[in-house]
């Protein structure tokens, strides 16, 4: 059956506006190629665009040609402002960007343990506002929250935990009472990590990965077939909870004491690099991030020192391990020709091959290796995803360097192909995460054409 005029008028302004997002400002003959309509429906679907307010001149095309130039039109980008929150247990920052996705303002505030549920929220929120009036907005069309913890699958609501501070969930609800207008959602902060790295970041070509969160705590969130996979209750990559060999005790449903969490949490981290002989930076407080940061570093240097030692003797080049491979036809950085064996070899080789600071560098990331490789051989044997990214703000202070060796143990352990990623967002995945959703949610109630489209906006 057909569709009706007004159908297709519907489907043929939401292709040529997400073309629009897509490809940035284009000109009317420009919009015909890529969508193959007529020259008519093309200069009718502009005219309505424009009308509405989605779209507007921005430019002429600068082609040699007789008569006038070509308009070139664009997405109206502050049609519509949205607001990103990255919600953490020690602090939260915020982003507020156009319908386009242009950050226009974002800061950050630490949020003290000691400090009460309503100071707290009122910290959070005056962020919000303070973000929101630097960024030249007169209001919020839409708000994207990024908290740790499980979201109700049925109300969309952060769940009460007792790991979690009190003013997390309060929060939500002080937002959507001082910003009435806006549409308020929130989504545990892994899977948005994971979403960032699917469209802007290291999975850019999988449809099917797993994202493994290192920083403060631990967490994966896992894509399968393109789709987010949330689970029965919200709880899909609560991996902090999986027993793990040797544990002294089990997690129980409200402290994952004993499950992953007590291997590669930022606490045992730092514990592991000091029995390891990783010294802190004297300057600084012990942070996983910094020991982590520190240890690749030096271990890079070593690997880089031998590698220039062999090319002076007019050693062939070692050629590249399945994990560069696999980060070079990504974009993930720069390429490596030593896998994680290898890298491990040439830190602790002895003599003039290593500096005093390798062996314990080489040994520590070993250790944190067979650490995080417990987790990613259970996601492995159970999801089979072929692709596991180490985010978060300690996958990204490990760089290939840990990459490398995670994968060298997954190999031995599984007779699953897995490459391991490094994350090429960090910790900022999350909120890039939740400003693309934030941008998706506007589009999709914004770009929806009819008498819908310009409805209270």
């Amino acid at each position: 059956m057909p569709a009706s005029p007004s159908t297709a008028r519907a489907i043929n302004d939401r292709l040529a506006l997400r073309l629009l997002q897509q490809e940035g400002p284009l000109t009317a003959g420009q919009l015909k190629q890529l969508t193959g309509l007529s020259r008519p429906t093309v200069a009718d679907l502009v005219e309505r665009l424009t009308a509405a307010g989605l779209i507007a001149v921005v430019g002429e095309a600068g082609e040699q040609r007789r008569g006038p130039n070509a308009k070139v039109y664009g997405i109206v980008a502050d049609r519509a402002h949205l607001a990103a929150l990255d919600v953490r247990t020690e602090g939260v920052a915020v982003a507020v960007a156009d319908l386009v996705g242009q950050v226009l303002a974002e800061a950050s505030v630490p949020i003290g343990g000691d400090m009460g549920t309503g100071p707290a929220v009122e910290q959070a929120v005056t962020l919000v506002e303070r973000v929101v009036k630097e960024a030249g907005a007169d209001r919020l069309h839409t708000v994207g929250i990024g908290a740790p913890g499980l979201i109700d699958p049925a109300s969309g609501e952060l769940r009460d935990s007792s790991g979690l501070p009190e003013w997390h969930r309060r929060l939500v609800a002080a937002l959507q009472e001082r910003l009435p207008e806006a549409r308020v959602s929130v989504e545990n902060e892994t899977n948005l990590a994971a979403l960032a790295e699917q469209r802007d970041g290291a999975a850019r070509d999988r449809d099917t990965f797993v994202l493994l969160w290192l920083g403060h705590g631990t967490g994966a969130a896992v894509v399968l077939d393109g789709a987010l996979r949330r689970g029965a209750s919200g709880g899909t990559g609560e991996i902090g909870f999986l027993p793990i060999p040797g544990a002294t005790a089990l997690p129980s449903s409200t402290d994952c004491e004993g499950g992953f969490h007590s291997l590669a949490a930022a606490g045992a981290i730092v514990d592991l690099a000091a029995r390891c002989g990783v010294p802190a930076e004297p300057w600084q407080e012990p942070s996983a991030v910094g020991v982590v940061r520190a240890a690749a570093g030096v271990v890079r240097s070593a690997v880089r020192h031998v590698r220039g030692r062999e090319a002076e003797a007019g050693a062939p080049p070692r050629t590249a391990s399945g994990v560069e491979a696999s980060q070079s036809a990504s974009g993930g950085g720069e390429s490596r020709s030593a896998s994680g064996a290898e890298q491990s070899r040439s830190a602790s080789g002895g003599g003039e091959s290593a500096s005093p600071r390798a062996v314990p560098a080489a040994r520590f990331l070993d250790a944190l290796a067979d650490r995080i490789a417990v987790g990613v051989a259970a996601v492995v044997a159970i999801l089979d995803p072929g692709c596991v990214v180490l985010g978060g703000e300690v996958g990204r202070a490990g760089g290939d360097e840990l990459a490398a060796r995670v994968q060298d143990r997954i190999a031995r352990m599984t007779p699953l192909p897995t490459e391991v990623r490094t994350t090429t967002l960090g910790g900022g995945a999350v909120l890039r995460g939740a400003l693309l959703t934030a941008r998706d949610r506007a589009q999709e109630e914004l770009f929806t054409p009819g008498e819908r489209l310009v409805e209270g906006w």
